[in-house]
């Protein structure tokens, strides 16, 4: 089964071709119900209909931008040509030259609907929508500018909206919500409507229908309608179960797809900034952005530095675009590169160039999983068998009636009789092929990763993409980051080395460090925590201080407070002139500001080693600069070695004095620069780490340390953690940069710590991993930069809180609580989604190969089906629907992570499950054909008067038994005890019960719909002790034919 399917049933979890989807589709030859069985897969029609459509729309806003572009540098030549030339006609006259050109810039065919006007606005939305979109520069100056259009909306560029609910109900009506128009729910009906879609139930009908007006003309009513009635009951019992579970899929995905989109931002209202959800945005708001965020509405640039917007989600043009007050237009949907600003929002929701796009997207679908295209090729491979199987059973019923009438001389006589007979062989035929045609298998995936999902929301872990669920249990290897993910995140200074002084914060008396620092050197630490930081300080409504930014940045403003300093005092000392922000390649951060008294001076802070080899000079213990000898550099070395060696993380603090004629447009110098300063900043390892590493390596799971921290910090943690052994290597990414292939053959396997890493080191370590050693990767990343490794990953982990909307984008999976343990989780229930399947199928293929067997043996010995068309129906709905939600939906357990990993190339119906699904069939084949042969006798029936029904019947309740039992069984493949934990899954024992109770109703009072009879107790007892005789099989199975 595994060579058939190896080529063409297989796809990539992440980033398949169109054509590789498109090929198994065309492969699918047997489709009983195409709706059902291609409903959570891609449409590809549609897909292809939003990308003609999204090129269209990225050309159009393309040529606009590059219009407006054209058409701003010829009003700004014009205007310049107009003013000189009225400047050499007459001086006298330039003054009311002036104003008329004024006048003529201000006047414009521009009307203010009376609606806007009422609601007290001076711009309506159709008219930002046109600025912004456009890139319209000549209507941004008619309207007076960024700071003219904030006014028309009422929004105070400081301050932002108003929260006054009236005020932001009219807000609403006039300018709209930040929301997309999105598909309409499907009801409940219309999943019953798709589930009647099903070509043999269709068939099926029709059958009914004749039976059921045959039955009626030959036998009266009620007794001709019975049969035509009960095949119209099974179907419709059929169709509402399988809507029923079809419909609770869809709720759980669509609950998920809501927690996808939930993205926040920061935003200021009535003087206070809060986070909020996008979907609250309106127009006029003020929204703080930073490096690795999603632009949430289109808006205006108000103020900032270095902003570089990625635009090539809308624009499809690669190269990054610079935002400025001179190109202040920003678009919903792209994203932060570089630097940081305040925005404007000027137009929200459907008025997007994102939001139009989001509608037709929205409608592609999401790629199919792997395990279900795999799933598609084993129900079209059987569904063949199966169709054959049925043409042949037919084929012999029909045989035996024409030799009967040839017998009889009455082959030109058909009677109702035989025609309800040749109708009842063609709806056994027709049955054969709904039970033996396995639609449920790919569905059963689905279930499963629904289920799973839903389970590892409540676990903190957020599946974007439905494939990572199945990688995941396949993993051997994770690259994990260490801050945040393996540390706690909550970071605070225990340690500092202010002018060549070492103090411990956390001993007493630590809280004097501020009268002991001289006071030239300690306005400067204050002038350098509080101006060169990208966090802030904040006073909220209720009057706390609040401090806003990353962990690390936090841990530095409160360090500056409590040196006695003042926040927004020291930021409104000094004018800022250029900001380069932090990034994971530089790791470090710059700002150049002009002082008090009028001089440049550019700050520095980052990784030790790196701002340490900047310096030139050093403020000595009498707070004098002097220059940094090579004493004095090797004791702060050793300092920061020391407090890396106690895995704290090290920061080091510079300033250097800068010559007046630097311009903005410079880079902020990269030496010379005069040391404040380092500090150790303590990030605790997260309780249950250790164990979680620990379950890793006994799951055959390696784990990876990847961090930008220094190595002996990360060499520290690692061993907290349990990551690095003695066995291991700890390597620095610049060192690993410098490696020949054939070097990084060897090492890769050996390495489990890389510290000072940078993006393209952690993206190239994954490739190796895939590609070399042919490791299924999972990796963590929090940062912009990080994108390209979880792009490259197989599965892609990004940190809910300290991850960027870029990263979390990137990412297949979101850890909402940035902690390693939930990564395990996320495994492990991955490994469980692929167990769970494996189970369903060997319980399904069971069914088949025995429905099949009994089927065909019997119409080519007999001439007659043992199992009625009813019954095939009722066996399909118990290894379809039912079983897939009984099996589908176990729950994870320890023993998982006690077994090594699939990994990339494991099969997936495995020799184990080969064994249990032929031992289970030649048992239940046996057992049928010996109640076939000597049932009559066994239970005395030969005096009865309906001896053939009440066999057919206990045949029919034997079987349902087996299946029954051998669905226990298959709770597990190799374990003895198949009932452990049986109890903590009530989805199990539910479908078993009900199961249970709807065959003694089927059995005992629906024997003239189901062609069944009343049984005895002894028939019964018998019945279920010939079905539990499968579980004593398969112990001896499991125990004496391994594998």
């Amino acid at each position: 089964m595994e060579n058939l399917l190896s080529d063409t049933w297989e796809v990539k979890p992440k980033h398949a071709s169109e054509e590789v989807l498109q090929r198994w589709r065309d492969l699918c030859g047997v489709v009983k119900n195409p709706k059902r069985r291609f409903r959570f897969t891609a449409n590809l029609s549609k897909r292809n209909e939003a990308a003609a459509m999204r090129k269209t729309n990225q050309e159009k806003l393309r040529i606009a931008v590059l219009v407006s572009k054209a058409a701003f540098q010829f009003i700004q030549g014009l205007f310049l040509f107009l003013f000189f030339f009225l400047l050499f006609v007459a001086h006298s006259l330039s003054s009311g030259a002036d104003s008329v050109l004024l006048s003529g810039m201000q006047s414009s065919d521009y009307t203010l609907p009376e609606e806007v006007r009422a609601a007290g606005y001076q711009i309506c939305a159709d008219e930002l929508e046109s600025i912004v979109e456009g890139h319209d520069m000549k209507k941004l100056k008619l309207h007076g500018g960024v700071k003219q259009i904030a006014d028309k909306l009422v929004t105070d560029t400081t301050s932002g909206i108003s929260t006054d609910p009236d005020a932001l109900s009219r807000r609403r009506q006039i300018y709209g919500i930040n929301k997309f128009e999105e598909s309409e729910v499907q009801s409940f009906w219309m999943f019953v409507w798709e589930a009647l879609h099903d070509m043999t139930l269709m068939i099926l009908g029709a059958c009914a229908v004749v039976s059921f007006i045959v039955g009626i003309a030959t036998e009266g009513w009620p007794k001709g309608a019975h049969d035509g009635l009960g095949i119209a009951a099974s179907i419709l019992l059929v169709v509402m179960v399988t809507a029923t579970s079809d419909y609770q899929q869809s709720l759980q995905f669509r609950d998920l797809d809501k927690e996808k989109k939930k993205i926040a931002v920061q935003v200021t209202r009535n003087g206070y900034r809060k986070k909020m959800s996008i979907y609250q945005l309106l127009a006029g708001d003020i929204v703080h952005l930073s490096i690795g965020d999603q632009v949430p509405a289109d808006g205006l640039f108000l103020s900032g530095f270095s902003m570089l917007i990625d635009e090539s989600s809308l624009t499809g043009e690669s190269e990054p675009v610079m935002i400025s007050a001179e190109s202040p237009f920003l678009l919903s949907g792209t994203k932060v590169q570089d630097g940081t600003c305040t925005m404007l929002v000027t137009t929200v929701g459907m008025r997007t160039q994102w939001g139009k796009l989001m509608a037709t997207l929205s409608e592609g679908g999401v790629d199919e999983t792997p395990l279900q295209v795999k799933l598609n090729g084993v129900a079209t491979i059987i569904g063949k068998i199966g169709l054959f199987f049925a043409v042949v059973t037919f084929a012999v019923l029909v045989q035996k009636i024409l030799l009967r009438k040839w017998h009889d001389a009455t082959t030109l006589k058909w009677t109702g009789d035989d025609a309800l007979e040749l109708l009842e062989y063609f709806a056994i035929a027709v049955t054969i092929v709904v039970v033996a045609v396995p639609e449920g298998l790919p569905l059963a995936v689905t279930l499963s990763l629904a289920f799973a999902m839903k389970k590892m929301m409540n676990d903190k872990a957020l599946v974007r993409h439905l494939a990572a669920c199945e990688t995941m249990g396949s993993a051997t290897n994770i690259c994990s980051d260490k801050t945040g993910t393996l540390t706690t995140n909550r970071m605070t200074v225990v340690k500092s080395c202010i002018c060549m002084r070492v103090r411990d914060l956390s001993e007493p008396g630590s809280a004097r460090l501020a009268s002991e620092i001289p006071e030239k050197a300690l306005k400067l630490l204050h002038q350098s925590i509080f101006a060169n930081t990208g966090g802030e300080v904040v006073v909220n409504r209720h009057g706390k201080r609040k401090i806003l930014g990353t962990p690390t940045e936090a841990a530095i403003l409160l360090f500056g407070l409590a040196l006695g300093g003042d926040f927004h005092a020291e930021r409104k000392r000094s004018k800022i002139l250029k900001v380069e922000p932090f990034n994971s390649t530089k790791k470090r951060m710059g700002i150049v500001l002009e002082n008090p008294d009028g001089g440049l001076r550019a700050h520095t802070k980052g990784a030790s080693e790196i701002i340490l080899a900047a310096c030139e000079n050093v403020i000595n213990s009498d707070g004098e600069v002097v220059p940094l000898d090579e004493a004095s550099s090797d004791r702060l070395k050793e300092t920061i070695d020391q407090f890396a060696g106690e895995a704290l993380r090290t920061l080091c603090l510079a300033y250097k004095d800068l010559d007046p004629d630097f311009s903005a447009d410079d880079a902020i110098p990269a030496s010379g620069f005069t040391c404040i300063g380092i500090v150790g900043i303590k990030d605790p390892v997260r309780p249950g780490v250790r164990e979680s590493v620990a379950l890793c390596r006994s799951a055959g799971v390696t784990v990876r340390m990847v961090t930008g921290d220094n190595i002996n910090t990360a060499k520290a943690i690692a061993r907290e953690c349990g990551i690095l052994t003695d066995d291991g290597i700890a390597i620095e990414g610049p060192v690993f940069r410098e490696k020949r292939m054939e070097e990084l053959n060897d090492l890769i396997p050996k390495i489990q710590v890389m510290a000072r890493s940078s993006p393209l080191d952690k993206h190239t370590l994954v490739k190796h991993l895939r590609t070399t050693f042919n490791e299924v990767v999972a990796v963590t990343g929090d940062g912009t930069n990080d994108a390209p490794a979880l792009h490259e990953a197989d599965i892609g982990l990004a940190m809910g809180i300290a991850g960027t909307e870029v990263a979390k984008e990137s990412a297949d999976v979101i850890i909402l609580d940035d902690n390693f343990s939930t990564i395990v989780t996320v495994a492990k229930w991955g490994r469980s989604v692929y167990i769970n399947i494996q189970k369903f199928v060997q319980f399904q293929l069971t069914v088949n190969v025995v429905a099949l067997a009994v089927n065909f043996y019997s119409a080519c010995t007999t001439g007659e089906a043992p199992l009625t068309a009813v019954q095939l129906l009722w066996v399909n709905m118990i290894m379809d629907t039912l079983g897939a939600l009984a099996l589908a939906t176990e729950p994870p357990t320890d023993e998982l992570m006690k077994k090594p990993p699939v990994g990339r190339k494991g099969n997936f119906i495995s020799p184990v499950m080969w064994r249990n699904i032929l031992g289970q069939s030649l048992f239940q084949f046996i057992v049928i054909l010996f109640l076939q042969g000597s049932g009559k006798t066994f239970f005395r029936l030969h005096a009865h008067p309906q001896s053939d029904l009440v066999l057919n019947t206990i045949i029919f309740n034997t079987f349902v038994f087996c299946q029954l039992f051998n669905e226990v069984n298959s709770r597990e493949m190799e374990k003895i005890d198949v009932l452990d934990g049986i109890q903590d899954n009530y989805v199990f024992v539910s479908v078993v019960g009900s199961t249970i109770f709807a065959q003694f109703i089927i059995v005992q009072f629906l024997g003239s719909f189901a062609t069944t009879t009343p049984l005895t107790i002894f028939q019964w007892l018998v019945s279920i002790f010939i079905g539990f005789l499968g579980m004593p099989i398969a112990v001896v199975l499991k125990k004496h034919i391994p594998v």
